[in-house]
């Protein structure tokens, strides 16, 4: 089965690392084209087409001021992403607390041995 273009999913837009680096960038505000690539080493052609693909899928938004254009993430694009990543974060998250269970009974099961011997 052919994979989708990354122009037309947000799943496979954010597959790209670099996509993902500038997503991580634009979260806590919108920023312009020269403050990517000068926070993230990347030369301005390469931003600019991740941003382009970016935007094709709704992922950013961009607002014009003068020449200047300064781009955002929309939340509510990315909201499918997190909805179907957060399935695995419960997963996981139960397997920790499993660990962590498992951990806490062998040490206890120690301390047992431990406190037994000295008594002997």
């Amino acid at each position: 089965m052919p994979r989708a273009p990354t122009t037309s999913d947000s799943f496979n837009a954010v597959a790209e690392p670099r996509r993902r680096d500038i997503l991580n960038f634009l979260a806590p505000a919108e920023r312009p084209v020269g403050d990517i690539v000068e926070r993230l080493r990347l030369p301005q052609p390469s931003v600019s087409k991740h941003l382009r693909v970016l935007l094709d899928v709704g992922l950013v938004e961009v607002r014009r001021e003068g020449r200047q254009a300064f781009y955002r993430t929309n939340a509510e694009a990315i909201k499918p992403v997190h909805e179907w990543t957060s399935q695995f974060e419960r997963y996981w998250r139960r397997q920790l607390t499993r660990v962590k269970e498992r951990a806490e009974r062998e040490s206890d099961r120690s301390s047992t041995t431990t406190t037994q011997r000295r008594q002997s």
